[in-house]
């Protein structure tokens, strides 16, 4: 007989598979006939658009480009800078076993490095190193048996949990542009580097609707007609809606932005201003918080039982934090005095990650890049690294973790001292998300199938031995906790030693407990 249970469902964001690697993008470019010859490159930049994002079997397809600024030393009488842009289109199949088509993907792209190299005066051979992380979700729908009505003498064996169950995924596009203004004495020659990035980032949930809010942050270095280099920095806003039903403000989101596409062009001469427009995509992933009262275990003293059991992967403790590390440091870099600094790029890489006890430390470097000006070059760029080190205080435990990091530049001034001494100031944001990977047990299919095989002993002695709990005992000699404890008089059920003797009162034939 089926017994009529008491059910809860539960979608589970299940995690398939998680990958890292390296994507190498390759490619020539001609100098435009406008553009001087090349005597060599100065410094190479670039910007990553992910514009296509496909999950295949046991692959993911990434399309995109790199938007690559190339500043380079003219071969000409007066030995100029000059700066070229070109984009190093990319299509990539990365293998991932266990992918299905319909499984949703986490991709995050990073540059790691782009160069170039000279071939002749009209080209140049460009190499860019892409680091990708990529991670594959499949939702499952499961149901969870809570409780079983009118199932008298059923010993149940219960657990309350809290779990993260799936709302939704969702995802838009964001449509930004701007004109950010130059110096009025800048009358500006040609465009020399781009950076951009998405910072201050914040999401609120509403009623079925999730607003993403961020900021794209753009610094540009520019030639000046008069042969001058300058840079200009600004933020400009980005606000996107996600429509995503059943979602509430007391659910936790996951956010990710991918800049899709990018147009850069001067304005009038007259102007003092660039035109930048940017198409953004955000992607969200929402999570509500359960609490269960799981069925881990189940019997009859008196009728045999039998269920379907399975084992599930699910996520816990679902949480996200931003905290600000300040870095203030003092590094020596050979060649420095007597230098004006123009642009400085920020690259943190995480190189190792701890899960220690109670908590979690990441260490890695911040790689800068100085570009610099002084009166006998027009550009010069020197490196420098800065460790650092971030740790996850007060985790409950660190085993099962997933976790990602992700760090934000807020604020960064440099000041070059006597003997090329530069002191540091920089502010990171950290941006923290980690769950606990649980595996919780789920019965079904519920159902007696005649009596239990009865006893002619009404009571039996047991010895406790190591592992036992008076669950087991209890479920092993066809008894009750309750009348275990009763006739033992235990005071604390949870608490049994090694080596203590135990009666046990059993069901025997006559269909009673004795005691």
């Amino acid at each position: 007989m089926v017994l009529e249970t008491v059910n809860e469902n539960l979608c589970v964001n299940k995690l398939i598979a998680t990958k890292k690697d390296i994507i190498m993008v390759e490619g020539d470019m001609i100098v435009p006939d406008a553009k001087p010859d090349i005597l060599n490159t100065i410094c190479t930049s670039g910007v990553v658009c992910i514009y296509k994002k496909e999950v295949l079997d046991e692959k993911v397809r990434l399309d995109g480009n790199i938007n690559t600024f190339i500043m380079y030393l003219a071969d000409d009488s007066q030995d100029k800078m000059r700066g070229i842009n070109t984009n190093l289109d990319f299509s990539e199949m990365i293998q991932i076993p266990n992918s299905k088509e319909g499984m949703d993907a986490v991709i995050q792209t990073k540059l790691k490095a782009i160069e170039c190299k000279v071939i002749n005066g009209r080209k140049i051979g460009i190499k860019a190193t892409l680091e990708v992380e990529i991670k594959i979700y499949a939702k499952e729908e499961v149901e969870i048996v809570n409780d079983i009505q009118n199932a008298e003498g059923i010993q149940l064996l219960k657990e309350d949990l809290r779990v993260n169950s799936l709302v939704g995924m969702g995802e838009n596009k964001i449509y930004t542009k701007d004109n950010i203004s130059i110096d009025n004495i800048d009358n500006l020659a040609e465009i020399l580097k781009v950076d951009i990035g998405m910072v201050d980032k914040d999401v609120k949930v509403s009623y079925n609707k999730i607003l993403a809010k961020a900021e794209a942050k753009v610094k540009i270095m520019y030639l000046t007609e008069d042969n001058r280099v300058n840079s200009v920095e600004a933020k400009i806003p980005t606000v996107g809606f996600i429509d995503l039903p059943n979602v509430t403000e007391e659910n936790v989101c996951d956010l990710d932005y991918d800049i899709k596409n990018i147009i850069i062009k001067p304005n009038a001469t007259e102007e003092h201003s660039i035109y930048i427009e940017l198409e953004i995509g955000v992607s969200a992933i929402v999570y509500e918080e359960k609490q269960i009262n799981l069925i881990q275990d189940l019997y009859s003293p008196c009728e045999k039982l039998e269920f379907n059991k399975k084992k599930i992967n699910t996520i816990t403790n679902k949480q996200n934090r931003k905290e600000i590390k300040q870095i203030r440091e003092k590094i020596e870099i050979e060649g420095m005095e007597n230098k004006n600094i123009i642009d400085v790029d920020i690259n943190p890489v995480i190189e190792k990650q701890d899960n220690l006890v109670n908590r979690i430390v990441y260490t890695g470097n911040l790689e800068i890049n100085f570009v610099l000006a002084s009166q006998t070059l027009p550009i010069e760029v020197r490196n420098a690294k800065i460790p650092f080190e971030y740790a996850i205080e007060g985790m409950e435990e660190t085993e099962n973790i997933n976790s990602r990091l992700e760090i934000e530049i807020a604020n960064q001034d440099f000041i070059v001292q006597e003997g090329g001494i530069v002191t540091s100031n920089i502010d990171l944001v950290m941006n923290y998300e980690m769950h606990q990977n649980t595996n919780i047990n789920i019965m079904n299919e519920i159902q007696t199938n005649g009596e239990r095989e009865a006893e002619n002993n009404s009571l039996v002695l047991h010895v406790v031995k190591k592992g036992d709990t008076l669950w087991k005992i209890a479920k092993k000699h066809g008894s009750t906790i309750e009348d275990i404890v009763r006739i033992n008089e235990i005071e604390d059920a949870n608490k049994i030693n090694v080596g203590e003797k135990l009666f046990i009162p059993r069901y025997v034939k006559t269909g009673i407990m004795y005691g």
